[in-house]
């Protein structure tokens, strides 16, 4: 009894003594990674070294069991389950940390290249589903399992899981068609056929969140959205034009609130946020006649859509001194009655 529990507890030593001195060596060895990372101005970095520090802790327990089952006695036989599992443990733990590192490697590359390639949810989910799916049938390898019986059984049940799950394989196929199109990306702003307008925050394998203006988050599903008639007001690009009805009174000469209307653009589009000196403005006397004024049109250029609210608040007040400077009178909607005496035929 003696000699087994001997046997027994010196591996055990040397697999915790070896563990300690792996944690010890993986403390300073991150320590002067986080140091190096500081001083340089790369987030790269960081960023594989916060995907690398928790599947670092398996490895070093893997190490440690590894090294009390070379120095053991444990017969073969058993000496192999144990080796298995500390495979299984390191494949495991590389797989999550390669998932979660590609995974952030590649949103970094692609917001840093500002390439045309889409860095939702559903994208990163992908990619990080395949790894682990590649990572799980590398788990079932080493443990000796054909994986050609699973992948059969998958075949043979996945016409049974498509008939279950209708709704969310519409959603995931849906989000892939929108990202592949690109006519939706990250970040355009929006306005759906049901009204409901804002920035897109992300498109996902079952729905797409759209961020309102008043800050409010519209959860819609992708097959939902696919179907739908959608204004994007940042293609083909976020420049958009901004016209703002104007109306003078008929005794105002139209070339005279022409000029002006010209020069209060021109100004504002120097100190306006948002409105742009090019294209230059213009004016057009439209809609033209109307039933109590004169109806022109001012038509700018503004950075995006959003900008549009700040620009027609600043232009209506310029606008709005100058006329009465310049003696431009806006009218108000009047009416003239005309009436009407009937006779009195009861008294011929």
């Amino acid at each position: 009894m003696e000699t087994f529990l001997n046997k027994l507890l010196m591996p055990a030593g040397i697999a915790v003594l070896t563990t300690a001195a792996i944690f010890a060596l993986r403390s300073v060895v991150f320590r002067l990674l986080h140091k190096w990372a500081e001083s340089t101005d790369a987030k790269l970095d960081d960023v594989i070294i916060k995907s690398l520090r928790a599947p670092s802790l398996y490895w070093c327990i893997a190490i440690g069991l590894y090294t009390g089952i070379v120095v053991s006695d444990i017969p073969p036989k058993y000496a192999s389950y144990f080796t298995k599992a500390i495979y299984v443990i390191i494949i495991l733990s590389v797989t999550v940390a390669l998932s979660n590192l590609t995974g952030k490697i590649f949103r970094y590359y692609i917001q840093k290249s500002a390439l045309p390639i889409p860095t939702t949810g559903l994208t990163h989910g992908l990619l990080k589903a395949t790894i682990l799916i590649i990572g799980f049938l590398i788990v079932l390898h080493s443990l000796g399992i054909s994986i050609t019986p699973l992948i059969t059984a998958l075949g043979v049940g996945g016409l049974a899981v498509a008939l279950a799950l209708q709704d969310t394989l519409a959603n995931l196929f849906a989000g892939t068609h929108i990202l592949v199109e690109k006519s939706i990306r990250v970040g355009d702003f929006i306005r759906l056929e049901s009204g409901q307008e804002g920035y897109v925050e992300d498109i996902g394998w079952r729905t797409t969140k759209i961020r309102m203006l008043p800050n409010n988050i519209v959860i819609i599903p992708n097959s939902k959205l696919a179907q739908s008639i959608i204004t994007n007001y940042y293609l083909p690009e976020k420049r958009m034009s901004l016209l703002l009805p104007i109306s003078v009174s008929y005794s105002s000469d139209p070339d005279h609130v022409e000029r002006v209307l010209l020069e209060e653009a021109k100004k504002g589009a120097e100190k306006i946020p948002g409105l742009l000196k090019e294209p230059e403005p213009f004016v057009r006397f439209i809609p033209g006649y109307g039933d109590s004024s004169l109806d022109f049109t001012l038509i700018c250029q503004v950075k995006e859509f959003v900008d549009q609210y700040l620009v027609q608040h600043e232009l209506r007040k310029r606008i709005f001194k100058r006329f009465k400077e310049e003696g431009i009178e806006i009218p108000f909607p009047h009416r003239t009655i005309y009436l009407r005496e009937e006779k009195n035929w009861n008294n011929r």
